[in-house]
Parts: structure tokens; sequence; C-alpha cells
């Protein structure tokens, strides 16, 4: 007898989302989103304000993406370099920005301090040439080297990886870099070459200077591939090893697992560490960075990303493309006579156990007709909600009933992919074996698993196996995996909003999985990884995936387009015609009132533009946040055609710098209609992204801005006046001049030489010169320790003068405060250690485990050392739950302790936070004596709130994590 679990107890996550997971270099999901209206089911699913969570929370943070650059002391010492990089460029690039034109982009890296990406939105970068596509591109760097950071011996260290020709002629570069015999991880250089031999563009980010880092390791590659198994909490299993290969000693394990030897830029130079590709769990993939001396974990990217689908066209009884049919398989898909679903492009096999492996009984071999097998409803069983339009495909609450579709269902996720794969390979979009497809004879075809862990519950699916789908997409030569599973949690008791169904018999949802595979081939560092697994990539990497599967449904006559809006809905079959998956449909206009273009209570009703960013799921979120750049897209197809569209955006995959902003696509795609297309379509482009806030003002620093801005304007023309801002930055409490904050206009002030930037100079004073007239709603000033303040400024062609009075945080680590102790640091791996408390930022904070004994649970603390002494007159803290963990981790009893010395402490408050103190900062009063010579503060979090809003143990965050999000301190020098 099937005993129902806990509902909850699947991989689900807060703001009533049900997460799709999965791995890919440079993740991405399909996410199931239960829209505010959409079921009356779904606040069951979400618990109490949001607080119900994976049981899985742990394991979830153990697999999330981390870069030890991004994080701490690197992460400050990045920010200054890249404001100093905007104030003072070196010599010759500033000239070179100005020849570019107001088009030109040179971004740079604060890494390097050497081109991200270099191009002209409305041309080239060098004239026609019958030189060698390697010769033009390294022939400009060579010209410009100083300009560019570089000189004759980096070039030197610069090896062609790999050059493919796209279907539009464009011949695409990408040179690894290498320290001595070593490749370095993720730095080199790509060169994207038209056909005429003009240079499109540059990316990469090669190092300047790159020192040795030596062919000998303290770890071996066997102890390194511990090391990355470990680090995501999974058991270490003993395997044989090839021969080692190479000076790299690329190292083969018996079970696929990889490792090598690459170089590893720092903020303080390059390590010598092993990179890792491991599959230590059912259904993960993950690469690794490894520091071949100390052993720590410098980078891990979590490789799968999420999603869900006799053959249909588009779903069981839709009625246009909804009869099962029979069709015959090519024989490029399956060979004659095939004893199972493997060909060309793909394996498929019913993993039903989810180990991965294809046992004979989990192969789905021809019957009688070959592999012709019906579809059986479960519609007659079950009753509503399964109707007509929409069949069931399994019964939740009947073991093993998910059998009598098993072999239908994998025919037809293998008719799908071969599908997706042969339309992927054509023009316009050309995804071809050169540019890095799936196929055997690359020795990557999908291993495909549809039905995965149906059978992990005694014939039934446990709660981490439905309601999602994955794909796993490592580097080009190494397989991809795919998995599909049934929706509707059995353990929900009947509270599921999901239709009885298997996805992987929906196209979209098996079309929007498999684009994943194109855009993390594409969008990749010279070393053919990808590189979407920031904030907005990751968001871009969604909508893609969604803009693919559906452009090419539309296209075929299956998924319906008109003039009325709110048609193009993401997952409609497994979400029996609402809202689960996206927010709205995609062809929602900005502005739209219908109640189909409902939107989300914080972004509004209608389209999304790029100012809803981090408001359409309630804080920064890929799947949520990817529907701004979806829904653009597709206005772009209504305006461009579906075809030029689809290699805009294609080509623009290939020409796209690493980690890229939607601001950076945006260029991207216009370099691709320079290139292929003559510029002919250039105003279009630039009407279409400016209407969604994607104008020429519009910021952000890179892929991982959670917070850009928006903008409405065209390119200025020839001609337009400009103006010049000046001032001077002070200390809000001493009036004292400030040295070294950032004025910036945002929008435009993205790290780019030549943007309306600078850095207040010893006596405070800032001039910014050659802005073009008008209002700009976010000029803001901040940095160095002191919050930032945005204000609107009218800037016109004479000189106007903006004074700012900055506010010190004496508690914040760019200001000059330390950590000192504490007892809690776990999260610091997952960019959620102590210091991130004193960033000057609520998106991440500390994360700390909770432990409790008996009821009793352990207080977490940290010290914290103010860079002097300090009569404090405020501490504030914002409480919330940080780390990707919900509400109930947020801080509830707390205390705060201030000293003089760090031995003898002063209770200053103590208390505690409800749910009604989230999100925002609280300033406690501080008991008297507390506050004068404060040069240390301790700030303990003795509970999270989870026993305010439920209990343990259980499906809660709370449970298992106590958090905050920030801690400021404000006040004066004090005198002594």
């Amino acid at each position: 007898m099937h005993v129902p679990r806990a509902a909850g107890s699947g991989r689900r996550t807060s703001r009533g989302r049900l997460a799709l997971t999965g791995t890919a270099v440079g993740a991405a999901a399909l996410a199931l989103t239960v829209t505010p209206g959409a079921s009356q089911a779904a606040p069951a699913l979400t618990g109490k304000a949001g607080e119900l969570t994976s049981s899985h929370a742990a394991a979830t943070r153990s697999t999330k993406d981390i870069d030890v650059r991004q994080q701490g002391a690197s992460s400050a010492v990045l920010s200054q370099r890249a404001a100093r990089q905007v104030a003072h460029p070196r010599a010759g690039l500033r000239s070179l920005r100005t020849q570019l034109g107001i088009q030109g982009v040179v971004s740079l890296d604060p890494l390097t301090g050497t081109p991200r990406s270099l191009s002209k939105l409305d041309g080239f970068l060098t004239g026609p040439s019958r030189q060698s596509p390697s010769s033009v591109a390294l022939g400009f760097v060579r010209t410009h080297a100083g300009a560019l950071g570089l000189d004759g011996a980096d070039l030197a260290t610069l090896r062609l990886r790999k050059t493919y020709t796209d279907i539009s002629g464009t011949r695409h570069l990408s040179y690894v870099q290498y320290s001595g015999s070593v490749p370095v991880f993720g730095n080199g250089l790509k060169a994207n070459v038209a056909k005429d031999g003009r240079l499109i563009s540059l990316q990469g980010s090669p190092v300047h200077g790159l020192a040795s880092v030596g062919t000998s390791p303290g770890l071996s590659a066997t102890a390194a591939r511990s090391r990355a198994i470990r680090n995501v909490s999974e058991k270490v299993t003993s395997t044989r090893t090839s021969a080692v290969r190479g000076a790299a000693r690329l190292t083969t394990f018996g079970d696929g697992d990889r490792a090598s030897l690459v170089a590893f830029q720092t903020v303080d130079g390059a390590r010598l560490a092993w990179q890792t590709l491991t599959t230590p769990g059912q259904g993960q993939m993950f690469l690794h960075v490894v520091d071949a001396s100390t052993g720590q974990v410098l980078v891990r990217r979590n490789l799968v990303q999420s999603d869900r689908a006799s053959v249909w066209e588009y779903w069981p009884t839709k009625g246009n493309g909804g009869e099962q049919r029979r069709v015959d398989l090519p024989q490029s898909w399956l060979p004659n006579g095939s004893p199972r679903l493997a060909g060309n492009n793909a394996h498929v096999w019913s993993d039903v156990n989810d180990d991965n492996i294809a046992q004979s009984s989990e192969e789905v071999t021809p019957g009688k007709y070959t592999f012709r097998f019906p579809f059986r409803t479960f519609n007659p069983a079950i009753g509503r909600p399964c109707t007509p339009g929409y069949q069931c495909s399994w019964n939740n609450q009947v073991a093993d009933s998910w059998k009598v579709n098993r072999k239908q269902n994998a025919v037809q996720v293998f008719y799908y992919v071969n599908k997706m794969h042969d339309h992927l390979r054509a023009a316009p979009i050309g995804f071809t074996r050169a540019a890095g497809n799936f196929e055997a004879v690359g020795d990557d075809a999908v291993q495909t698993q549809p039905d995965d862990g149906a059978d992990t519950g005694d014939g039934f699916p446990d709660s981490s196996h439905v309601d999602n789908a994955n794909m796993s997409t490592p580097q080009d030569g190494i397989a991809p995996t795919m998995q599909m599973y049934l929706f509707n949690d059995p353990a929900a008791g009947g509270l599921d909003p999901f239709l009885q169904s298997n996805g992987g018999d929906e196209a979209d949802v098996v079309y929007h999985e498999y684009t994943h595979g194109l855009s993390n081939r594409l969008v990749v560092d010279p070393s053919g990884l990808s590189t979407l697994g920031g904030v907005q990539a990751g968001a871009m990497g969604e909508a893609w995936s969604d803009w693919y599967a559906m452009d090419f449904l539309t296209d075929a006559g299956y998924q319906g387009d008109t003039s009325a809006r709110g048609e193009v809905r993401v997952g409609q079959y497994v979400g029996k015609n609402k809202d689960l998956i996206r927010s709205q449909p995609m062809d929602c206009p900005v502005g739209a009132r219908t109640s189909r273009c409902h939107g989300t209570p914080e972004a509004g009703h209608g389209g999304y533009t790029y100012g809803d960013y981090s408001k359409i799921a309630g804080g920064p979120e890929v799947h949520g946040d990817g529907e701004i750049w979806g829904e653009t897209l597709w206005d772009l197809r209504a305006a461009l055609g579906s075809k030029l569209t689809e290699s805009l955006v294609t080509r623009a995959m290939e020409l796209s710098p690493a980690n890229p902003s939607f601001l950076d696509e945006r260029n991207s795609i216009l370099q691709a209609d320079t290139v292929v297309n003559r510029g002919r379509a250039r105003a279009t482009i630039w009407k279409v992204f400016a209407h969604r806030g994607m104008g020429y003002l519009a910021g952000a620093v890179n892929g991982d801005d959670a917070a850009p801005v928006e903008d409405f304007n065209l390119p200025p023309v020839a001609g337009t006046p400009t103006g010049t801002l000046t001032g001077t930055v002070s200390d809000d409490a001493t009036g004292d001049p400030v040295q070294g904050t950032v004025v910036g206009f945002g929008g435009h002030a993205s790290g780019f030489p030549g943007d309306y930037a600078a850095t207040t100079a010893r006596d405070g004073t800032y001039s910014i010169s050659g802005i073009f007239a008008g209002t700009y709603p976010a000029v803001s000033a901040g940095g160095n320790g002191y919050d930032r303040k945005v204000a609107a400024i009218s800037v016109n062609s004479g000189t106007q003068n903006r004074d700012w009075a900055l506010r010190f945080d004496w508690a914040s680590l760019a200001g000059g405060a330390t950590v000192t102790d504490d007892n809690d640091h776990t999260g610091a791996p997952f960019g959620c250690g102590p210091a991130q408390l004193f960033d000057q930022s609520q998106a991440q904070g500390w994360s700390a485990e909770r432990h409790a004994v008996g009821g009793t649970v352990t207080p977490v603390f940290v010290v914290l050392k103010l860079p002097q002494a300090v009569d404090v007159s405020e501490i504030a803290v914002d409480p919330s739950g940080t780390c990707g963990d919900s509400g109930s981790a947020s801080t509830g009893p707390y205390s705060i302790e201030t000293s003089t010395d760090g031995t003898t402490w002063t209770t200053a408050s103590s208390g505690t936070f409800t749910p009604a103190d989230r999100g925002r900062f609280n300033s406690p009063t501080l008991a008297g004596g507390s506050t004068d010579a404060v040069h240390y503060v301790r700030y303990t979090m003795k509970d999270s709130q989870v026993l305010q809003v439920g209990s343990c143990p259980g499906a809660f965050s709370g449970c298992d994590f106590i958090d905050s999000s920030e801690l400021e301190v404000y006040g004066t020098p004090s005198t002594p």
C-alpha cells in the first residue's frame, strides 16, 4: 500500500515556486511557477509566508556554483580595481574607445585588466582582408597591445584551440592561454572574423604577465577528484585510472570522471590547480577547480539544467498536432533494425531507478510493429482534473502505473530530441557538429532518460523526481544527459496543481531542455566551458530555451500566435492551461491589461521591462527574470520575422562575451546584424530593446548584476549637446572631504572607459564631462565604505554642480572593518560566510548551520573589529534569510554586544526579530554605556525564526540554518 509522504518533501523553494533542478556548465532550469490566483492549491505547497522549502536545503547549498574570486576579500579587490579602471584608464585605452565611436564597447575584466569584450555595435574593428582569420585577429591585438594591457610575450602564450565557420560564413576562433605547458582556466582569447576578413569582436580576458605555475602538484589527480566529490557532500568511491597523458596530466577514471592540471588566475596571481569533471551522485555532474597545493575548492559549477514531454507534435490530444500518429524514424536518427532507441543523436532509456545506467529492463525494445506503442489514458480511472484536452498518463495513487506508458513516452522523447536536433542544425540557426552540437560521431549524443526516478519510492517517484526535468551539458566531446520526470507529486496529498502527466509528452518541455545544450555550447570561454552560470546570463539561458521552443512550434503551426495577447504559454499541457511554469505567456506586450498578461504583484500587469528585474519572482531568480529576455526576443521576432531573428540570436551567442548581461547580449545581436544583415535591422533592434527598457543608457555591471538600470532612449545622434557635472563628496557626520568614492550615472557607468563616472580626488572633488544633455534618473555616489546615494540629475550643455554628503558604514569591510572571530563559517564556500554580513549588500549575507540538541540551539556569533574606535549612534540589522534559504531561516532571537578592547563586552541590545522585520534594516535601541569608543562588535544569532512559523523536524530552511543578510554600524570617530 502506498503511504503518501509529507507534502513539501520534494525539491521546493519559496514564493510558490517548484524548482526544476539539474546541472550544466552555466546551470539553468525550466522553473515551475505557481502564480498567485492560478491555483487554490498553491499555498499548501509553499507553507506559511513562503517558509516551506526543500528538505534537501543543505544538499542544494552544496551544489550551488561558487568562485572564490567573487567572494570576500577578492570580491572587494575586484570592485576597487573596476572603479579605478573606470576613472583612470591606461594610456591609449581612452583614445581607442574614442576611435570606436559612440557605439563602441570596451568592457574590461577587473581580474586581468584586459578586454572582456571589444567591439563596435555599428561596424567592424578592421576593414576587409585576405589574410587568414588568425592573422587578422592577432594582428589587431598586436597593433593595440598597449591599449589592451598586453604585450608580445602575452600573445606567445596563446594557442589556437578551435576554429569553425558558422553557416553565415563568420569564422570563430578560440585561443587557450598557457602557463608553460599548462592551460589557463577560463582566460584566453576569442575572436570573430567576418567572411570578408573584417574583425567583428574580441572576448576572453587574457592574462598579462602570466606567471609560471609549474607542473608538479602537491595533490594527486585522485585526491583532487576526492576533494571535488566531498565538496558536494557525496561519498567517494574508488575507481581505476587511465595512464596520465601530457604535461597537464589528463587522468580519466573508470567511471568517466576526469582530472587535468590548469593554471587558475586569482587576484594575487596564478596558481596550479586541478580541473575535475565528476558525476558523484545520481543525476549529477560537476566541474571543479581544486588548488593543487592546498586542496581548496576554487570553483564549482553545477552542470545540470532543468525542465520536462506514439508520437505527438505538441502534446496528447491537443487539437492541432494532438493526434498520435505513425512516423518513420529516419536512419540518421535510428539505424534500421536497431534493438533499442540508440542512434547518432540520442540514446533513450527509462532510468526508473535513477542510477544513470541503462539496464536491459530499462531499454525500450521494438514490439510487433517496431517502435509503435499506443498512449493509454488514465482519464476514466482518475476523472477530474483530467479532461479530453488534458489527458492523464499515470495515476499517482497506483504503484507502477507509469509502466503502462513507459515505452510510449520513451519513443515520444526520442522523437522530440531528434526533431529539435535537426531543427537547430539547419539554417538559419546552424548548430552544427563544428559548432558543438550533440552527435555520437563526436562522442556526445544526448543520454536521455525519460521516467527518471519513477521507481524510487516503492513503485512511485519520490518527491525529488516529479514536476521537473534536467539536462547536464559538459564541454564539447563529453556526452550530455537529459532527464524527464513524471508530474504531480504523490506525496502532496492532492495539492500539487500539475496534471498527472509525463513531462516527456509535451514538446516545448523537451525542446526547452534540449536548447540548454545550444546556449551552453555557444556562450563559452576560450576553453569551451559554458559561462551561463551568472544571474543575468542564467536568466537568458532559461529564456533562450523557452524562445527557441515556442518559435519552432509556432513556425510549424502547432502553437497559435495571432493578434490576441497571451497565447504563447510554456508548459500548457502539464500545467493544465495555467501559468504554472512561467508567470505569464511570452507574447505579452508592455502595458497590456488583458487577464492573460496579468504579470506579478510586484512587477505589475503587462509585458516586463528591464526595470522589472528581481521583481517578477520577488527577488533575483533566473526563471522569472528570464521572462524579460524571452518577451523581448518575442517582440524582436514579431518585428523582424522568425528566420532573421533565429539567425541573429544564434550568431549573437557565438559573438557573446563570457557571463553576459542582457545588455552584452543586446550588443551581440547588434553585432550579428552588422555581420550577417549589413546592419539593415539596426534601428529596429534598438527600438525593440529600448521599448523593453534596454535602451542606450541602460546599465548593468556584468552578468551577475541583479539590480540593472533600465532606460528607454535610442542612441544619441551626432551633434547632441553635452555637458559636465562637477561637485564635492563629503562625510555627512564630519563634513570632511571623501577621497576614492565613485560618482556614476546609472545606465552609463558599467565599467567602460568613457562612461559617465569619476572617482573623487583627495579634496573630494570630481568632474564628469561629455554627458549627453538630458535628465538621468539614477546618478549615484558611494563606495569605499560609504553607503550609496542615488539622485535624479538634469544635465544641460553647460556645467552643473552636485555635492554629496555620504554616510560611512563603520562595519563595512570595504571601509576597513575586519572579521576577527566566529564559530561558524560553513557558508563561506558558498558565498555566504560571516564576511558577507558586512558587504553593504542585502543580496547576500551570513548563513550558519543550526545545531539543536534536546531542544537547545547552539548560538552562532561573529566578532567584527571596526577600523577605529567609534562613538556609535546606530546599529542596523537586516535579519533576513539568505544563501537561497527561505524566510524561516531568518534570525529570531539575537544579541549585539560592543567592546573597546575585544575582551570586555557590554550588551548593547538583545531581543527577537520576527517575520515583520525581514527585508529591511532594523535599528534596536542601544543600551546606555554600550556606545562610546566602540572598537569591536559581536553579533550573535541565537536561533532562526522557524519556531515562529513552523516546527522541527520539518521541511523548513530554519530547521537547518540561521541567517542574517546585513549589519551596519554608524557614528563618529571617538575622541581619545
